[in-house]
């Protein structure tokens, strides 16, 4: 198993990268201060210019004022402390100021996807090294040159790219691979912010910024090449009806209720494996309606199932109906759907 590292090593001969600082500013023409930037350059300038003695309420300020929409999360973890979630990413001064100046410690969250113009991959070292597959993808020319690399507090990367200008690119996991994304519908937490690993404080930390035009990712083929779609078997699981789709459809509700960041990504992801396996759309929505929060309510639980199913199962119409909540206590469940519809690791956590 590849030690970070090695694949650190291997990220910087895949991709020119140079150290943060003033001068990969200049380089490439972007600027912290003046006019509001483009949401690619302008997050990219704030990580090349930060230094160590920032705090987090300062970078926050700095995000904000060049045009990066930010809020606050939890300290030392990723839960939003906003009602609304990453939804309410603002980049007025004084809703910042007043964040921050509530909760001090704040970690920054940042909302991915075309609004900012920045995807990110989440390269993992949980249970399986990502490292390896990131070097992978790397080698089979899917990826390209990113805006910058961050290194997590657990030791993994987030690999920052500019979102592709032609459509919407939803968020992801390939569990297996050790390898999320994040893009439409999802967020990330972003440096100078801070982790409690095993009882000691761990900062996000930039580690590169690139000096010349980045590459753009193309998600859908590196999701295809780390998690590739297993063969249809029409006869199987495809007209699944019955107990069988509804226990699975109750098992990713129970577990969805548990989820505390990434909810509407989450739902996205399991919710597509739910469809891929045959599970009618009616019984995924049924159940999962029960996980509805203040924050995370029925209509953006059904907006995000139909989507989900409109995206794995294209041609096929889908009945959809209205479905009331159903009630009971939620059960501990052990993980993800994979792209087989069979269970996977566990894998609740965010970025």
């Amino acid at each position: 198993m590849a030690t970070p590292q090695d694949s650190l090593a291997a990220l910087d001969a895949t991709h020119r990268f140079v150290e943060p600082g003033v001068q990969s500013i200049m380089a490439s023409g972007r600027s912290m201060r003046g006019a509001v930037l483009p949401g690619q350059d302008a997050l990219a300038g704030v990580l090349a210019g930060m230094t160590d003695r920032w705090s987090v309420s300062a970078a926050a300020g700095h995000f904000a004022s060049v045009g990066v929409p930010v809020f606050p999360c939890a300290p030392g973890a990723k839960r939003p402390l906003t009602e609304r979630g990453f939804h309410a990413a603002s980049t007025d001064p004084q809703q910042v100021m007043a964040w921050w100046r509530h909760w001090p410690m704040a970690n920054i969250g940042v909302p991915t996807g075309r609004a900012l113009g920045v995807v990110v991959v989440d390269v993992d070292v949980h249970g399986t090294d990502g490292h390896g597959s990131y070097r992978r993808a790397a080698r089979a020319g899917l990826l390209g040159t990113p805006l910058a690399v961050v290194r997590t507090p657990t030791g993994g990367r987030h690999v920052y790219f500019p979102a592709c200008p032609d459509g919407e690119q939803r968020s992801w996991q390939a569990g297996r691979a050790g390898v999320d994304f994040r893009g439409d519908g999802g967020y990330i937490i972003v440096p100078p912010s801070l982790r409690r690993i095993d009882g000691t404080t761990v900062a996000y930390r930039v580690e590169t910024v690139s000096s010349g035009p980045a590459t753009p990712l193309d998600a859908q083929r590196l999701r295809d090449f780390l998690d590739p779609r297993p063969t249809a078997h029409p006869t199987s699981r495809t007209r699944t009806t019955g107990p069988v789709g509804r226990a699975d459809a109750d098992r990713l509700a129970r577990w969805l209720d548990r989820q505390d960041t990434d909810r509407n990504l989450k739902l996205f992801w399991a919710a597509c494996r739910l469809a891929e396996g045959g599970v009618p759309f009616t019984d995924t929505l049924d159940a999962v309606l029960a996980a509805a929060k203040a924050d995370f309510g029925p209509r953006e639980i059904t907006a995000t199932v139909r989507s989900a199913y409109r995206t794995a199962r294209p041609d096929t119409q889908q009945r959809e109906r209205s479905s009331s909540v159903h009630g009971g206590k939620p059960l501990a469940v052990d993980g993800w759907f994979g792209r087989d519809g069979t269970g996977a690791a566990a894998r609740t956590r965010g970025l």
